[in-house]
């Protein structure tokens, strides 16, 4: 009941959920007590609604938001308890007392204060704002000043209106005593910080402390790309939650011949970006990137089909390559947008098949197989299960952007795939692990996903009480301990490196541009962090306890090795899980029938297909566990491998940069041969006046003869 309490309110926990009621319960007893009138009630519900407020705002409450939409925001919230406040006085009878009118003026002018606040708070932002964000780029050709201190521009509107505290106390505490001078503390108080914090905020806006103007900015950025020279370009724009698309790219890039550089279009994927030595450059404005000198580009790759590829897509001078963000059967695999790029690479031949029987108008000869270089890290299946108890990994897709049954399992059969894998005859570890859209467009899918969410959770608690596993607990408990400490220490590590932890200098967008700059040895640190933090992360809980896994860490491949077996759908993670050699199902949510269902989908010719009901388990569970011919797919499946992720050697990134060369000197080619035409033009343009000049001259002569 609680959970449905709140989903509804659109809170994160319980704690937040009971801030909420607090805080909507607090104001009608603050009322309540202004006209009875009661001082202690007032006090209390008044502090109540405080911490209430506070501990929202903390935890980032998207009820604070919801709130603000139906005029009820913060100055909203705090202005009424003011009022209430001067209810009270009136109430109390001090309605002819000196107290009663300097607490109505000195709130008057608390509350005009909040506007130069607000816009001194507004310009500082605005004037720290670079029109790029950059990272790995040295922009020492800049003067780029230190920001203002965080806490002047965190949270700024509730900081200030926080100060009222001191005049609500200090009046209250005059009401109790009957001495205003406690009363006229207090408001002073208020005033005099109010005033503080706008005059700490006024340096903020001279010269030396802003960031250098629009056109200084995009100088140097044009200064440091003639200098750098970029040869390979991967283009980026996406949504918040789409970020992974390019994050998967960044290993790929780092090895990439020649200079490469990560193009971005969207400010809130800078954050999101995992490490990498690659030098990014977020271009908001088209107009900006449409401006800067990227002649020395030859190639570039793009993650995604968006609108925004446009603006890349028309300088002739770089040959534009769809490499995509996974390779599947999905529809958008063979988008007839691709025929605006000028070549579109695939893992293996199915990429190349598949817009052959589409019939999209990508020409054959304009695609090009080089393998997956991100499936490196996933390791080979070794026969049968890697623990006493085998992992199976439920992965689905998300629901898409229409209603199509078959684009996700998770509507109508995520819950009997669970509910059977939870219930197996031979215990199995679930771990799920949904797409990072699941439940963004479809409030269905959302609700499924909430619902499997804590089948697996209520199924893991009650392995923990199992007899079955006592005797594994025991044993594995010291070092569970261990890992759980270790992984405190990796997490606490990693967030000094990556500017999160506690003792990390917070910087703002503008000196994060300036100061990150590529460090190997740093890079270098970082993956082995990243690769103890993952060693521990699993060690942490027992073999055979469930795991449901969300955000970006684990990572998916990292899912792969440990699990023996997968379920999933029609989608990228597939093609990827393939390259394991695991044994697979794939649900047919549409009902289409097996066989036309593997005539549909190349990655299922090698897989177990389950329908709704999911009864067909059973054959991946006899798969995964091993044993002599219970895994008739085992062949299909390298077969399937080659076909789809191409052959083992030579290895993915070395085709990967062969495809890049021979692209790069097409495009070379492409530039020289117009640059020889036009110099042609412009030499017989040249030669015309002056072939002309003597007869007019000689003719001029004559007629003036």
């Amino acid at each position: 009941m609680i959970s449905t309490a709140i989903r509804l309110a659109r809170v994160g926990s319980g704690s937040e959920l009971a801030a909420a009621v607090l805080l909507g319960l607090g104001y009608p007893c603050i009322m309540l007590a202004a006209l009875i009138p009661n001082l202690w009630c007032f006090a209390a519900a008044a502090a109540v609604t405080y911490l209430a407020d506070r501990h929202l705002h903390q935890r980032g409450s998207y009820l604070i938001n919801r709130l603000g939409k139906v005029r009820a925001g913060l100055p909203i919230r705090f202005l009424v308890r003011q009022l209430l406040l001067i209810l009270l006085l009136a109430r109390m009878q001090l309605a002819e007392e000196a107290i009663f009118y300097l607490t109505i003026a000195s709130l008057l002018l608390f509350y005009a204060l909040q506007a130069p606040h607000g816009a001194l708070v507004t310009l500082v932002r605005l004037r720290r704002r670079m029109p790029v964000v950059t990272r790995n780029i040295d922009l020492g050709m800049l003067r780029v000043p230190g920001a203002p201190p965080r806490r002047l521009l965190n949270r700024s509107g509730e900081k200030m209106l926080h100060l009222d505290i001191f005049a609500m106390a200090g009046v209250l505490v005059a009401i109790q005593t009957g001495e205003n001078v406690a009363g006229y503390v207090g408001l002073a108080v208020t005033l005099v910080l109010a005033v503080a914090y706008v005059a700490a905020l006024l340096p903020y806006l001279r010269a030396n402390r802003r960031v250098p103007k629009v056109d200084a900015v995009l100088e140097g950025i044009d200064s440091w790309l003639g200098d750098y020279r970029p040869t390979t370009v991967l283009y980026f724009s996406g949504s918040r939650e789409s970020a992974y698309q390019v994050n998967m790219w960044l290993d790929t890039m780092k090895q990439v011949e020649g200079r490469p550089l990560i193009v971005l279009r969207e400010r809130h994927i800078v954050p999101q970006l995992a490490p990498t030595s690659v030098p990014v450059l977020c271009v908001p404005s088209a107009t900006h990137l449409m401006n800067m000198d990227l002649s020395t580009v030859r190639v570039s790759l793009y993650a995604a089909n968006v609108g925004k590829n446009i603006h890349m897509l028309r300088i002739p001078t770089m040959k534009h390559v769809f490499i995509g963000h996974g390779d599947s059967d999905k529809v958008a695999s063979i988008n007839p947008f691709s025929k605006v790029y000028d070549e579109v690479w695939s893992a293996g031949r199915a990429g190349r098949d598949r817009y052959a029987l589409a019939d999209v108008g990508v020409r054959d000869e304009d695609i090009a197989e080089v393998g997956r270089p991100q499936l490196a890290p996933i390791e080979p299946w070794i026969g049968g299960p890697r623990r006493p108890v085998p992992t199976v990994l439920y992965a689905p897709t998300w629901e898409g952007w229409d209603d199509n049954p078959g684009n996700t399992s998770i509507l109508l059969a995520g819950e009997n795939i669970v509910r059977r894998l939870l219930e197996a005859e031979k215990p199995v570890r679930v771990v799920y692990k949904p797409h990072p859209f699941t439940g963004t467009r479809s409030p269905q899918a959302k609700a499924v996903h909430a619902r499997i969410t804590a089948m697996v959770e209520t199924a893991a608690a009650g392995r923990l009480t199992d007899a079955r596993w006592a005797k594994e607990r025991a044993t594995l408990e010291p070092e569970q301990t261990a890992a759980r400490a270790e992984l405190a220490r990796i997490e606490s590590c990693l967030g000094e490196l990556v500017g999160k932890g506690k003792g990390a200098n917070r910087k703002d967008e503008a000196e994060l541009s300036r100061d990150a700059l590529a460090d190997p040895a740093r890079e270098a640190e970082l993956a082995k962090l990243k690769g103890e933090w993952n060693a521990a992360y699993w060690r942490s809980f027992g073999w055979w306890e469930h795991r449901v896994v969300t955000g970006s860490e684990p990572h998916l491949y990292d899912c792969f090795n440990e699990a023996d077996g997968m379920v999933s759908d029609i989608s990228s993670v597939v093609s990827d899980f393939i390259a394991s050699g695991k044994p697979y199902a794939v649900t047919d949510s549409a009902e289409l029938g097996v066989e036309e269902f593997k005539q549909q989908n190349t990655a299922v010719r090698a897989a177990v297909v389950l329908s709704n009901s999911a009864v067909q388990l059973d054959e991946l569970l006899g798969a995964v566990t091993g044993g002599t011919g219970a895994d008739p797919l085992a062949d299909a499946r390298l077969e399937l491998k080659a076909y789809l992720l191409g052959p083992d050697e030579p290895a993915s990134i070395v085709q990967f940069n062969d495809a890049v060369r021979t692209l790069a000197a097409k495009s070379e080619a492409r530039n020289q041969g117009v640059a020889q035409r036009v110099g042609i033009e412009t030499a017989v343009t040249a030669a015309d006046p002056s072939d002309s000049a003597p007869e007019s001259s000689g003719l001029d002569s004559t007629v003036a003869g």
